[in-house]
C-alpha cells in the first residue's frame, strides 16, 4: 500500500522513499509519495527522480486502491530495473506545475461554494489545467449579470484570505452531510471509513483528494474567462487566475 503523502501536507516539495514494485521498465512504484495521480479533474504532477545516481522524470501518475504507479519519461534498462526494487530514491515535485494546480483547484471550490450557496447548484464535470480551470455547473441560466455576481463573490472570498484546512470524517458522518458533495452520493468512494474534507474556514466545505493552497490569498485574482451552455441545465464555467 502506498503511503500518500499528498493528503496531508500539500507543501511538500522533495521526499525520500523505497522502491517496492517495478511493473515495466517505464514504471515504478513507492512505498509512499508526495506526487499527485490523475484524478478528480486534476492532472498528474510531474517529478524528477534519482535512482542509483541516474535521474529519471516522472511524467504521469495514476492510483489503484492499492498504490500509486509513476510513469517514467524513458525506459529503464534492465540492470536498472532489476537494481531498483528495495532501493532507496530522492523524488523532487516540479512545484511550478504543482503550485499552478493548488491554486486553480483551491478557486474552483471557491466557484462551486458561490454557485452552490447563491443558486443550490452542483458539478457535473470539471477539469484543471496549468493555466486555466473549468466547472460544468447544473445551472439553467448564465446571464451576463449572473456571472458578473459569481466573480465578485470568488473575489471577496479570495480578498477574506481564509484558511483552507483539511479534516478527516467517517464516512457514516459524511453521508449525512449532504452539502459536502457536490456530486452524486453514488460517486462517493466505497468500502473506505474515512472521508477527506477540504474546507475553506468560514464559507464552504467539500469531499475532495486533491492538493489546495493554505490561504486564499495565494490563489490571486480570479477571472471568468468562457462561460459555454452545456445543455439545458449545464453550463461551463471557465476561469483564469491573474
Amino acid at each position: 500500500m502506498t503511503e500518500l503523502l499528498y493528503l496531508n501536507d500539500h507543501y511538500l516539495k522533495a521526499f525520500d522513499a523505497t522502491v517496492v514494485e517495478v511493473p515495466d521498465l517505464r514504471s515504478i512504484v513507492f512505498d509512499k509519495t508526495a506526487v499527485y495521480p490523475r484524478g478528480g479533474g486534476q492532472p498528474s504532477d510531474h517529478a524528477t527522480v534519482t535512482l542509483d545516481g541516474n535521474r529519471f522524470e516522472i511524467v504521469e501518475s495514476t492510483k489503484t486502491p492499492e498504490k500509486v504507479i509513476h510513469q517514467l519519461s524513458s525506459e529503464l534498462n534492465e540492470f536498472q530495473r532489476s537494481s531498483a526494487l528495495n532501493s532507496n530514491v530522492h523524488v523532487v515535485l516540479d512545484w511550478d506545475l504543482r503550485y499552478k494546480h493548488m491554486r486553480h483547484h483551491t478557486a474552483l471550490h471557491i466557484l462551486s461554494g458561490v454557485v452552490f450557496h447563491k443558486f443550490e447548484a452542483k458539478i457535473t464535470g470539471g477539469q484543471i489545467y496549468a493555466e486555466r480551470a473549468r466547472l460544468d455547473l447544473s445551472l439553467s441560466d448564465l446571464s451576463k449579470e449572473k456571472q458578473a455576481l459569481i466573480e465578485s463573490e470568488m473575489n471577496r472570498v479570495v480578498s477574506e484570505n481564509r484558511e483552507v484546512r483539511v479534516e478527516w470524517l467517517s464516512a457514516e458522518e459524511a453521508l449525512k452531510r449532504s452539502e459536502l458533495y457536490r456530486l452524486s452520493a453514488d460517486l462517493l468512494p466505497k468500502g473506505v471509513d474515512r472521508l477527506r474534507i477540504v474546507d475553506i474556514v468560514g464559507f464552504d466545505a467539500q469531499l475532495d483528494g486533491g492538493t489546495h493552497v493554505a490561504r486564499t490569498r495565494e490563489i490571486g485574482r480570479i477571472k471568468i474567462s468562457k462561460s459555454e451552455n452545456k445543455g439545458k441545465d449545464s453550463k461551463r464555467i471557465e476561469i483564469l487566475l491573474c
